[in-house]
This record gives C-alpha cells, sequence and structure tokens, in this order.
C-alpha cells in the first residue's frame, strides 16, 4: 500500500510537471516578436519616422551631465535629434507603482527610438517587504526586487521599440559606496543581458592603472584633466565629455548598421521602400509596360545603350555576375587537388559607368583620379576621388604628378621614406660609394702685356732741396 501511494504521488507530481512546461512553451510561442527581430540584425530601427531618430536620456542626477555632453555631441548630426531636457527618474527603489504607470504613458505620447539610461547612485536605500520587513541593501531578496523593477523599464521601452543602452555607474572614492556601486553594476549587467539590452560598463574607464579611484585622468585628447568633483562622486564637464564618448561610439555604430539594413534591397515593407526610392517605384510599372511593348526591337535597342544611359541610368547599367575560376595546389602524396574559387562582382550602376567612361574631348578620354581613403570615428570609411588637372602651354598632353605620388603624401600620410640622394647625410648605404672628385677649373695663364715706362729721377729737383745743417 506504501508503494502504491508513493507511485500515485510520484505521477501526480510529474503530470503537473508537464502541464507547466506545456503551458509555459504555449506562453512563449503566443509571445509576439520584438521589434529588434523584426529588424534583422540591426540594433535601432531601420526607419525611424520622418527619417529621424529621437533620442532620450533618462535617469537621475549623474544622467544630468550626460545628457548635456550627449546634446552637444549630437547638435551637427542630422540622423540623431536630442530632446531639450532629461526625462527624470531618481532611481528605482523610490518609484511606487502609479510612478511606473506614468513613466509608462509618458514614453508613449511621443516617438522615442535611442533611450540611453543611467541612474542607480541614489538607490543604496532599504526596501520594505510587503510584509513589512526591512531589507538591507545587497542581500539577494534586495536585488531580486532591483532587478525586476529594471525589467519592468526595460520591457515598457521595448514595447514602445526603443534601442536601449544602460549606462553603468563609475568608480566612486568612499570604499563602502564603491562596494554598492560594484554590486548595482552586477545587477544592471544581468539583467541587460537577460533582456538583450547593451550594457556599457564605464568603471574601469574613470579609474586609475592600479585600478583605484582617482580625480584626474585622460580626456579624450589624452592630456591629463580633472575628471571628478570633490564629493567623489559626480563627474566634472570634462569627466562628462569623455563618458559621452563610449556612449555615443556605440550609438553610432549601430546607427551604421541600420543604414546597412537598410540598403538591402527588399528590407522593409512597401510604403517603406517607396520612402526610400519613390521614383523608382514610380517608374517601375512603366518600364514594365514599355518593355513588353519593345519585344523584339530589344536586341537593336543593346547598341544605343551606352548612347542613352546618361538620358536613361536603367539601360547604361551591368548587373551582377559571378564566375568561377579553378586553381591546381599540390595536395598530399604529391597528387594536385583542384580548388574552385568563386568572383564575385557587383552590380554596377549606369552613373558609374558614364563617369568611367565620360570624355573630355571627342579626341582624349578623361582621365581618372586617384583614390584617397579615409576612417573616421565610428567606423566610417569615406572615399575621395582626387582628378589632377592638366598642365597650360604645351605640356598639355602630360599628366601632372597625382597627388598621392607627391613626397608631401607619400612621407605624411603613406608613413614612405624617400630614397636620399648619394653622398647627402641621410644616405646611409653601405658600402659607401666612393667619393668623386672635386672638379677643378684650369685659368689660361695671362700673356705678358707691355711693360710700364718708369719714370726717371730728376737731377735738379735733388739741387732745388734745401741743404741741412
Amino acid at each position: 500500500m506504501q508503494d502504491g501511494s508513493v507511485r500515485r504521488r510520484f505521477f501526480a507530481q510529474a503530470a503537473v510537471l508537464v502541464a507547466v512546461l506545456v503551458t509555459a512553451f504555449g506562453l512563449l510561442s503566443a509571445m509576439p516578436a520584438s521589434a529588434q527581430d523584426e529588424w534583422g540584425s540591426s540594433y535601432i530601427t531601420p526607419f525611424p519616422q520622418d527619417d529621424v531618430y529621437r533620442l532620450q536620456v533618462i535617469g537621475d542626477g549623474m544622467a544630468e551631465g550626460l545628457f548635456s555632453a550627449l546634446s552637444e555631441t549630437f547638435r551637427s548630426d542630422t540622423r540623431v535629434r536630442v530632446p531639450n531636457r532629461l526625462h527624470s527618474l531618481n532611481g528605482l527603489i523610490r518609484l511606487r507603482p502609479d510612478d511606473f504607470f506614468k513613466f509608462e504613458e509618458t514614453i508613449k505620447s511621443e516617438p522615442l527610438h535611442i533611450a540611453v539610461i543611467m541612474l542607480g547612485i541614489s538607490d543604496r536605500v532599504a526596501l520594505r517587504a510587503p510584509d513589512g520587513r526591512r531589507v538591507n541593501v545587497g542581500t539577494e531578496e534586495w536585488k531580486e526586487e532591483y532587478g525586476r523593477r529594471i525589467d519592468r523599464i526595460t520591457r515598457a521601452l521595448k514595447r514602445h521599440g526603443a534601442a536601449i543602452y544602460w549606462v553603468g555607474l563609475p568608480i566612486v572614492r568612499r570604499p563602502d559606496v564603491n562596494e554598492d556601486v560594484r554590486m548595482l553594476n552586477s545587477v544592471m549587467r544581468e539583467r541587460a543581458l537577460l533582456n538583450n539590452v547593451k550594457f556599457i560598463d564605464v568603471y574601469e574607464t574613470f579609474a586609475d592603472e592600479t585600478g583605484q579611484y582617482t580625480q584626474y585622468g585622460p580626456d579624450l585628447t589624452g592630456k591629463q584633466r580633472l575628471l571628478r568633483h570633490g564629493d567623489g562622486i559626480s563627474l566634472t564637464t570634462v569627466g562628462n565629455r569623455k563618458l559621452a564618448h563610449y556612449v555615443e561610439r556605440e550609438i553610432k555604430r549601430d546607427l551604421i548598421q541600420a543604414k546597412n539594413e537598410r540598403d538591402i534591397p527588399l528590407a522593409g515593407s512597401e510604403a517603406e521602400q517607396r520612402r526610400i526610392s519613390p521614383k523608382a517605384q514610380q517608374s517601375e510599372p512603366a518600364g514594365a509596360v514599355r518593355e513588353a511593348q519593345k519585344g523584339s526591337a530589344a536586341s537593336s535597342a543593346k547598341a544605343s545603350n551606352y548612347g542613352s544611359a546618361r538620358a536613361n541610368p536603367r539601360l547604361g547599367e551591368l548587373k551582377a555576375e559571378n564566375s568561377t575560376v579553378s586553381i591546381k595546389l599540390p595536395g598530399d602524396a604529391g597528387r594536385s587537388e583542384e580548388v574552385t574559387v568563386e568572383i564575385v562582382r557587383p552590380a554596377i550602376p549606369a552613373s558609374v559607368i558614364a563617369l568611367v567612361s565620360r570624355r573630355q574631348s571627342a579626341n582624349r578620354p578623361a582621365q581618372l583620379g586617384d583614390t584617397v581613403q579615409e576612417t573616421l570615428p565610428g567606423g566610417l570609411t569615406v572615399l575621395s576621388s582626387i582628378t589632377p588637372g592638366l598642365a597650360a602651354g604645351s605640356q598639355a598632353h602630360r599628366r601632372r604628378l597625382a597627388p598621392t605620388q607627391s613626397p608631401f603624401f607619400k612621407v605624411l600620410v603613406k608613413g614612405e621614406r624617400i630614397p636620399p640622394k648619394p653622398g647627402r647625410a641621410d644616405d646611409f648605404t653601405w658600402p659607401p660609394p666612393e667619393p668623386v672628385a672635386p672638379r677643378v677649373e684650369r685659368r689660361s695663364e695671362a700673356k705678358p702685356g707691355p711693360a710700364i715706362p718708369i719714370p726717371k729721377r730728376n737731377p735738379e729737383a735733388v739741387d732745388r732741396q734745401p741743404s741741412q745743417g
């Protein structure tokens, strides 16, 4: 009897466990996909409203300096608009249920694409449990409740379609407060990982070489500047600019990824595609009708593609084409193996073909420029094409020295060493060349000219001199 009751209890518990698992899987499958899953690999939406990203800084007193620095940083960036005020949220511990409801209603009132959150320095206070008990800071129960409040803020922002950047707290001077800061950073980092939110850790950024607190540190230019105020917690203006630099770097990196996601063909709905290229969407149906009407005349029109490339950019373009090349390599046991390499050639627009094949005159084609590559902060690569001019007069047919071949560009940009002239002080070739004997010019000897007559002595003049004595 006892064995039978044990079996019944075991099967009952197993049935309850299976029912719970089935219910959990059903809820997970019924949950809607997050907005970031719909954006592909982009963390930020590729299609913001009016093509402008709205960035909002949320937090307490520590976030005020970050808000001012980010406003100054993105002032010249036309892609991002920062509002004129900080969304004040004085920590999470003191928030009541109606405060969470007001926060959720506030973020629904206006569009929000990027949310930067920095808070927690004022959350180092005890909690009150529902039964009235005091829950001290740093206990497991306190961490669980603080994590639930982070989850509620995060879910509210993600439902609104915002990309969240949660900024951690920097190192502080007092050791007891610094222990709470480390604990808060660990909770924030864990909840950010579970909620698929980016966490920006700046704790060691404001520490010295040994990991200890310091008021001074390098700014964005590398100079030693005052980064912290006398209270050992808040940041100076220079410190806030340094803090905003790490946030700006993450945001601009994701903006580039969002732009790449937006440039993928067929990305987004039809309405979003019309926003990108409305002219192309309108011309496609008309182009299809024209192609159907041409019929057999399409083959004869190929010969005139180049001439009409400028009038209609679609006629002169080259479609993407892949080719394969087989290469024989020596393999094991002396046998040769054949390796096939696929060469991918992307589509070349007609505008590029027209630019490359343009002519300066009827007898001379245009000269291609030199490409200068520069990498900007944030990973953005800029390619510039520089075409040198031609000399005037009789040397017009000769090409000037390209800018990339000038000594200035070679030495200061490429870092190359210009070969020295032989025998100069910077010529270290060995063995040294034989010294060249100085050239001595031989002067022709002057021919003797006519003798100059020497005047003779006049004896009369001697007689006229007065006698001495």
